[in-house]
């Protein structure tokens, strides 16, 4: 059963090493800074149906809402226009976007470094984009598991994401860490029961780092 979205929940404490059976990484904003990528993605599928381009504050929104939860922030009086807008982008090629997407530092021998202790799992907002990353930046021996929008009911910050995660690994909440960027990664992380790491100061985490390249140093301590 699913838990219920439980907003500002407290996180649980990070496992310890010889507990630990289970990474979950979010994907934009912790293995790759997307920031062109999706400005670029959405801006262009604006201008298929003759809008303008994202303001500064879409901008921000396009980097941790799954796409609906965008259309409804953007058109939130035009259900049409969200319907519209929803079927450009399903017809958009994401392909040429890739090449925007710059992995971060340290990406493979971070995840490496990982999976020799325990397997690793993605779960992000991305919808029909999620097979893509993997393919295109060779991400599937680290990620047995790679899980979206279109996998679960809710996107987050509903913990349905992190809870499919757990199910499929067949581990237990109190041996998984969850790794993202945003307070959104946090309350589904809280709503889960599975500890939190966040990347940089905008994720909302009481633990935090830099950069996932000092993720092993911390969880397998």
């Amino acid at each position: 059963m699913i838990p219920p979205l439980r907003p500002n929940a407290a996180t649980p404490r990070l496992p310890p090493r010889d507990v630990l059976r289970l990474v979950i990484f979010d994907c934009d904003g912790v293995l790759f800074d997307s920031w062109k990528a999706n400005v670029a993605f959405y801006d262009a599928v604006l201008a298929a149906v003759g809008l303008p381009p994202l303001d500064d504050e879409g901008r921000r929104l396009c980097h941790t809402l799954s796409s609906p939860q965008l259309y409804a922030r953007l058109f939130p009086a035009d259900s049409l226009m969200q319907r519209r807008i929803a079927e450009v982008a399903r017809a958009t090629d994401y392909g040429p976007f890739y090449a925007l997407m710059e992995p971060v530092e340290g990406l493979e021998p971070t995840l490496r470094r990982l999976t020799a202790h325990c397997p690793l799992a993605l779960a992000t907002n991305r919808g029909t984009t999620v097979r893509g990353v993997v393919e295109h930046f060779g991400l599937a021996p680290f990620f047995a598991i790679r899980l979206g929008i279109l996998d679960v009911a809710r996107p987050k910050p509903a913990p349905d994401l992190l809870v499919a995660c757990l199910e499929h690994a067949g581990v237990e909440a109190s041996a998984a860490v969850y790794v993202g960027d945003t307070e959104l990664d946090r309350d589904a992380a809280a709503g889960a029961g599975v500890a939190y790491v966040g990347v940089g100061p905008a994720s909302g985490a009481d633990v935090r780092v830099n950069g996932i390249r000092e993720l092993p140093a911390l969880l397998l301590r």
